[in-house]
């Protein structure tokens, strides 16, 4: 079991449920339309939001969001550890850090000794794009043990001053070096870690990319939160996140739809069905399994585990709980009868 830190009310590592986390794409400046999107998040089951701080305008207004924000805070800083000091002082429920690019020991001491005094996590943010120039020439480029031994060296530097409240994420674009430096960081170290593929391209990529390198982690037990990163609205990160956590079995709040893929039999449009009770049921929040099936014959009994479901046939359909038919129904009026009947359960 890994050791656990908290940012704000969220548990992270130390047998917790994996949180998902996702990064605003606002300007932090504007204050209002920031925190309508955290809103927009949490709404959608985010659990903790990431802001950038660039300079010291964003960390102001940082501290002016943290203020009204329904969710924990993380600032996100490169270069310049005074606005990690001022994000610390204004609110922030963790601070994202690189060590290694906010200049000497000096600077992170300086950190390290507001998180400590007001009990705020730092994670040590290490990414395939911005290794030290020693660990490429050492590697020849971001390999897995490259990011592993970036990690430690950061690590180290936090310890020294007597910093543990630590978690870390060693991020990769490319799939196999996100998995393996996190399952070699496992190995050797107990600190929680974030997980994550980053910069995945376009979304249908992206959801591909994050499905492969996250599924592969949570599967193998490693990984105390997670962000899916998609060129997208935020808030679909986290319907990814929530979908990914649910195919690894590690979540049950929500609905499971499974569906057949369509075969000569479907008379239906099954395609269009399964996405509008995609869609109508994306917020319920009842663990429950729900199929769509394009065939009467067989829909029923390929999904009898589910908890109900309908299946469709020539103009017509039937309701079905746990394999077992309960009622037979016109096809324009089958999903409004699997959504009344859900709603009662």
């Amino acid at each position: 079991m890994t050791r656990q830190i908290r940012v704000g009310n969220v548990p992270i590592g130390g047998g917790a449920l994996v949180a998902i986390q996702s990064m605003l794409n606002t300007k932090t400046t504007d204050i209002e339309g920031s925190l309508a999107q955290i809103r927009a998040l949490a709404a959608a089951g985010c659990q903790i939001a990431r802001l950038a701080v660039p300079d010291k305008a964003a960390a102001e207004a940082f501290a002016e969001i943290c203020k009204q924000s329904p969710l924990p805070l993380v600032a996100d800083i490169h270069f310049d550890y005074k606005l990690a000091i001022l994000a610390a002082e204004g609110g922030a429920a963790k601070i994202r850090i690189n060590p290694g690019n906010i200049g000497g020991e000096d600077r992170v001491e300086a950190v390290v000794k507001v998180c400590k005094e007001k009990k705020i996590p730092i994670r040590i943010g290490v990414n395939g794009g911005s290794l030290d120039k020693k660990l490429l020439e050492k590697y020849g480029h971001p390999t897995a043990e490259a990011l592993v031994e970036s990690a430690f060296q950061h690590i180290a530097l936090l310890e020294k001053f007597g910093f543990y409240d630590i978690c870390v994420s060693m991020k990769s674009s490319t799939v196999p070096t996100m998995v393996k430096a996190a399952r070699l960081f496992r190995e050797k170290c107990d600190y929680p870690l974030h997980i994550g593929v980053t910069e995945t391209g376009p979304v249908r990529m992206g959801l591909m990319k994050s499905a492969m390198g996250i599924g592969a982690l949570l599967l193998d037990g490693i990984g105390d939160t997670l962000r899916v990163s998609l060129t997208d609205d935020p808030v679909e990160e986290v319907y990814a996140a929530k979908d990914i956590l649910k195919a690894a079995g590690l979540r049950k709040e929500g609905v499971n739809i499974i569906s057949c893929p369509t075969c000569g039999r479907t008379k239906i449009d099954l395609i269009g069905l399964v996405n509008q009770v995609d869609e109508a049921l994306k917020d319920c929040k009842k663990p429950i399994t729900v199929a769509v099936m394009g065939c009467i014959v067989n829909g029923p009994g390929e999904a009898r585990e589910a908890d109900i479901g309908i299946a469709g046939g020539d103009g017509c359909g039937m309701l079905f709980e746990k394999g077992q038919q309960i009622a037979k129904y016109p096809y324009e009026e089958l999903l409004p009868a699997l959504l009344a009947r859900i709603e009662k359960m």
